[in-house]
């Protein structure tokens, strides 16, 4: 591995201060499940590596009812999916953390660090874009918000510049009779890479019988995670029915633009691109209705 050295960040002061004077040499340790590797591999380098762990703001946790809910950009995925909160109003976001590697990896990997990889594969992601989440980013002298399906550039490559840090996820709170659900295909039963996936959420009138709207985004299946307005819109004022549901996967499938590689090729990709978002979005209007499990 390249030699480096490694600044334990205390606040959120002293890690903007070094990403400005740093730069591009610098990197930003949250849970370095993903880092580490790629350093090792020489896929990035790094003259300094800022671990971000301890500071307060990115190991916030919380959720209110009028202002939703905010995952710092620090914080492990055990402690998301084992938070009784965030189990009872996003069960879409339990559906993906509890994906992501196995039980070792989940007490280290962070949402900060599965987005800041931008792999279009990453587990997180689409349901995240599918629950409105946005991204908080500061440096040293400006903090923004970025929607995060703006956040993306490419394969590894995001918005965030020298200097900027991902400070915290945000999602709204959940709207009345809406529900959310991620799935994802893969050719072994765990730990492995999605080959399709699917994030959905749709919120229905108050006789739970027609949409009143939708998101859909979809991983695998484009350069970077794939955000479908108009397969969300096409479910707006229709009734709710497998063929209405039927229709907006059709668009999301038209949608997706996938290559071939050695874990699927791009037909079956783009056939499954159908598939995911039906299901996903069938699972989203159970919970929406109360019949489907959190």
């Amino acid at each position: 591995m390249q030699a480096f050295s490694y600044v334990p960040a205390r606040s959120l002061s002293e890690a903007t201060e070094i990403l400005a004077r740093e730069g591009d040499q610098a990197k930003c340790l949250s849970g370095g499940t993903d880092l580490i590797v790629f350093l090792r591999e020489g896929r990035r380098s790094a003259k300094v590596v800022v671990d971000v762990k301890g500071i307060p703001e990115l190991n916030q946790l919380s959720y209110n009812p009028k202002e939703g809910l905010t995952i710092g950009a620090a914080v492990p995925v055990h402690r998301i999916y084992n938070d009784a909160q965030v189990v009872a109003h996003y069960p879409g976001l339990i559906d993906a953390t509890t994906l992501i590697g196995g039980i070792a990896i989940q007490s280290r990997a962070t949402l900060g660090g599965n987005i800041c990889t931008a792999s279009p594969a990453g587990d997180s992601i689409p349901i995240l874009i599918a629950y409105e989440a946005t991204c908080i980013v500061a440096s040293r002298n400006v903090t923004k918000a970025i929607p995060l399906e703006k956040f993306f550039l490419g394969p590894g490559r995001t918005v965030l510049q020298p200097g900027e840090l991902l400070v915290a996820i945000k999602l709204p709170p959940p709207r009345p009779n809406s529900g959310a659900a991620y799935l994802r295909f893969i050719p072994r039963n765990e730990m492995d890479i999605a080959v399709t996936s699917a994030g959905t959420m749709v919120v229905l009138d108050e006789a739970k019988a027609r949409f009143i709207a939708a998101r859909i985004a979809l991983g695998a299946v484009a350069p970077t995670p794939l955000f479908v307005p108009e397969a969300g819109q096409a479910l707006v004022d229709q009734p709710v029915t497998e063929e209405a549901i039927e229709a907006a996967a059709r668009v999301a499938q038209a949608a997706a633009r996938p290559i071939t590689d050695m874990r699927g090729s791009a037909e079956q990709r783009k056939h499954l691109s159908y598939v995911m978002t039906k299901r996903a979005l069938l699972t989203a209007v159970e919970r929406a209705r109360g019949v489907g499990h959190a």
